[in-house]
């Protein structure tokens, strides 16, 4: 039999792309081949993903699409976030969708396509289990060291989608880094919902400090970054190995979501405004030239111009280094669905665009302060369209969301680390050329 070919559509975080390089594992070990387009695919996943509106959107449309436009014989299968929430509904007003799937489970996919008698899978399925199939450049790879989330924040969906927090054990993510590291990965990026609450599930004296030294000492990975820290975890013993170990970078994804005491307390991030300042500043002062990265929600129900007034007074006290925002979306079945006082939807969107153009200020006044300055840098790609330029990273920048450095000058590869001098700086790039 021919072997059939898959394509997946990945929408939403990162924490759903390592699904998606875990389906297309499954199905590779199951005796399929990967397609670079949907056209030429036998069977198509489209892997949702459903936190906001926006993103519910999206999903929805791109599944409309992958069904108009799906070629005699393809099968289209809908699986992730969305598909979990709202596969009930979702099959009686979309039944062109051959397969209705939730979010990953170790080779439920496989067998469900299996099930459904399609006569895809081929008899013989390779030898070699493949857990995952990387779709990032080879050099970095996102490591998810847990599931689900046990917070309350009141507008989140997330824990109603994926469950409560379950950790990997160390063993688990200790060996994919290893395996990782074997196949040219040097930047291991750890994600989770929650992920300064990993390992205190699975016993006491676990933490993620703990999980760090075991990959230090045992994987021989030149980069790990932090992802979607949530401040209440960030203690002394993580600070002081993030400043001592410079195989750490030296940044910190942690989003904050408000400034406000009133909102912090209505979105129920059981932390005040008080102790967010003095969390920043313990950080800083720990790890003195850290990048940290945040995020804030706008128009909340009952978010008033002094709220966001105090927002931005937090964001002009820290100068982030990167910052991302979005307005308020009502998600059923959370807390903030049942809240009085909208706010008006332009508004949010003005006060979402009053905080992006202002850390678009500071964003630039912070890197034109680096101009002189020499950095290491991780090479990516090739620049767009000139063979001779090449767009790389700081320790300081996750791939996707963050800034670049556009390498003007000098030799380079992708996937090395290369020391360059910065000679100009943009909102969000910086310009270098290599040193020699």
């Amino acid at each position: 039999m021919r072997a059939p070919y898959i394509h997946i559509v990945n929408l939403g975080c990162s924490k759903n792309l390592v699904d998606t390089e875990r389906i297309y594992g499954d199905f590779l070990s199951a005796g399929f081949r990967m397609a670079e387009h949907p056209d030429l695919a036998n069977l198509v996943v489209v892997n949702t993903c459903g936190f906001i509106e926006a993103a519910k959107e999206e999903s929805v449309n791109e599944v409309l699409e992958r069904i108009a436009h799906r070629k005699r014989g393809q099968k289209v299968v809908v699986a992730g976030c969305l598909s979990q929430r709202y596969k009930q509904d979702l099959s009686m007003e979309i039944p062109e969708v051959d397969l209705w799937a939730g979010t990953y489970k170790p080779g439920e996919l496989v067998a469900m396509v299996k099930e459904a008698g399609w006569k895809m899978l081929p008899e013989c399925s390779t030898v070699e289990r493949i857990p995952r199939v990387l779709t990032t450049a080879s050099h970095y790879a996102y490591v998810k060291v847990s599931e689900g989330c046990d917070r309350v924040c009141s507008f989140c969906a997330i824990p109603g989608i994926r469950g409560k927090h379950e950790s990997r054990t160390a063993d688990e993510v200790v060996q994919e880094i290893r395996d990782l590291s074997s196949e040219g990965v040097k930047e291991a990026i750890l994600i989770a919902q929650d992920l300064t609450y990993w390992g205190r599930d699975l016993g006491k004296g676990k933490s993620l400090s703990g999980l760090l030294k075991r990959i230090l000492s045992e994987t021989d990975i030149e980069w790990l970054r932090l992802t979607y820290a949530y401040p209440q975890f960030v203690d002394d013993s993580l600070l002081e190995l993030m400043a001592t170990e410079s195989r750490i970078c030296s940044y910190l994804d942690m989003p904050l979501q408000h400034g406000s005491e009133r909102m912090l307390k209505a979105m129920r991030r059981g932390h005040t405004r008080e102790g967010l300042r003095e969390l920043l500043s313990r950080i800083r002062s720990a790890v003195p030239g850290i990048a940290l990265r945040t995020t804030f929600l706008v128009g909340f129900p009952g978010e008033t111009e002094d709220d966001f007034k105090e927002l931005m007074e937090l964001v002009e006290e820290n100068r982030f280094d990167r910052l991302g925002g979005f307005t308020y979306s009502p998600e059923e079945g959370t807390h903030g669905f049942t809240l009085p006082d909208p706010v008006d939807p332009d508004l949010a969107q003005d006060r979402l665009s009053r905080l992006m153009a202002r850390q678009s200020e500071i964003s630039l006044e912070l890197n034109e302060a680096k101009v002189g300055r020499t950095l290491r840098v991780l090479v990516d790609e090739v620049a767009e369209g000139r063979s001779h330029r090449f767009d790389a990273r700081t320790e300081h920048d996750a791939p996707e969301v963050d800034n670049s450095v556009q390498i003007l000058d000098g030799d380079a590869e992708p996937g090395t680390f290369v020391q360059v001098k910065v000679v100009g700086a943009t909102e969000y790039d910086l310009e270098a050329v290599v040193v020699e």
